[in-house]
């Protein structure tokens, strides 16, 4: 028997789309805007299809994503792959757009130099990324020390050849869609592993890596902190944490921590797992935890299961949306009216890209490249 959780929420996938809800096949390249919802239906990797979808909920956009398909490397004959980003933004949106716009470009070129893809390769490109913006935040240090405050988890997946690779430094999350026998149910299974201090093994690592040192982790208003202040213990910036150097004035005193330290608080290196891919491996979903504050991994894959591939990112948004707003009593048309900024407190940005891996349409080699969220994040910021 279907529960009434999930019928509340799969529902949704029976009936049309409203109007403005875009029932058309998206073809328009690179995704439409409506309002603070930013989507792209449908669209074409090396061996399926994939759907975007981005809510905004803070002042500016903190969740940057992308989906590359095509060459992986800067060598004619190198790999061709499809690689997944979703970058999940704290204290502001600059580290997550920074790594927007450089991670992919510097694993084509570690992919170059090391004539492939690996786990080693995608690491060097995590760490590039982290030196750049690092240096970044060193030339700037004096106008603007803020700067050093700015953080960003990375979650990143390569299709190559067979394999899946999932790197992952924070607490942004992957799961599989898997057709598990004999009963052909679709299975949930999470493929990354989550830095957050709630997680028992993480304050387990941390208080290894730091044994001189027992507020390394803190339990402050029954939420597990890294020094009582961010909740994940890997990413890409967060300089003041990772770089004595920077956890000083200029920098507000709210942003810095109390005792000096000799090594980084916080490390960017990712956790990176290899997943051999099997006929019965279906779909992704590659979200930032906006998604996974308000959906389990099983409800997640039974929506994308159940619903139509075209705009099925743009579901599991909505399926978000509709279990924040009843968190808080309210209608959910009444919180889509609820401006960006004050609209944090109920819920997060949110992130989702669904990948599927097999298709109708194999050998497609025309490459594509779509950032998530459009215009919706304002001004630029460099």
């Amino acid at each position: 028997m279907v529960s009434t959780t999930f019928r509340r929420i799969v529902t949704p996938c029976w009936r049309p789309f409203g109007v403005g809800e875009g029932s058309v096949p998206d073809d328009d390249g690179n995704g439409r805007l409506d309002g603070l919802l930013w989507y792209k239906d449908s669209g074409n990797h090396l061996t399926g299809e994939f759907s975007m979808a981005v809510v905004q909920a803070n002042a500016l956009l903190e969740d940057h994503s992308q989906l590359e398909s095509g060459p992986v490397s800067f060598d004619e004959s190198g790999p061709e792959a499809t690689f997944v980003g979703v970058y999940d933004g704290h204290g502001g949106p600059e580290a997550a757009r920074f790594v927007n716009e450089r991670l992919f470009y510097n694993m084509r070129r570690c992919a170059s130099e090391q004539r492939g893809v690996s786990p080693d390769v995608i690491t060097r490109a995590f760490v590039a990324t982290e030196e750049e913006f690092l240096g970044l935040v060193q030339e700037q240090w004096r106008t603007r020390p803020q700067l050093a405050s700015v953080g960003a988890c990375c979650l990143v997946g390569v299709v190559c050849n067979g394999l899946l690779y999932v790197a992952n430094a924070g607490d942004s999350r992957v799961v599989l869609g898997r057709l598990q026998s004999p009963f052909k149910e679709m299975k949930a299974v999470q493929l990354s592993s989550e830095h957050n201090a709630s997680v028992e093994s993480v304050r387990d690592e941390l208080r290894l890596l730091h044994p001189n040192d027992p507020n390394i982790v803190v339990l402050k208003h029954k939420v597990w902190r890294v020094k009582g202040i961010i909740q994940v213990s890997r990413s890409i910036g967060d300089a003041y944490l990772k770089r004595a150097e920077f956890n000083q004035e200029p920098l507000l005193p709210k942003f810095r921590v109390a005792e000096r330290f000799e090594k980084p608080i916080m490390r960017a290196e990712p956790t990176i797992t290899v997943h051999k891919i099997h006929p019965e491996d279906q779909f992704l979903i590659f979200a930032s935890d906006g998604l996974w504050e308000h959906l389990s991994n099983q409800e997640a894959v039974d929506i994308v299961n159940s619903c139509p591939r075209n705009g099925v990112a743009r579901r599991l948004v909505k399926a978000a949306l509709q279990v924040a707003a009843k968190k808080r009593e309210m209608r959910y048309s009444d919180l889509e009216k609820i401006e960006p900024g004050i609209r944090r407190h109920f819920h997060d940005d949110i992130t989702v890209i669904v990948v599927f891996l097999h298709s109708a349409n194999l050998g497609i080699r025309t490459p594509v490249s779509v950032r998530g969220g459009g215009e919706l994040s304002g001004n630029a910021i460099f």
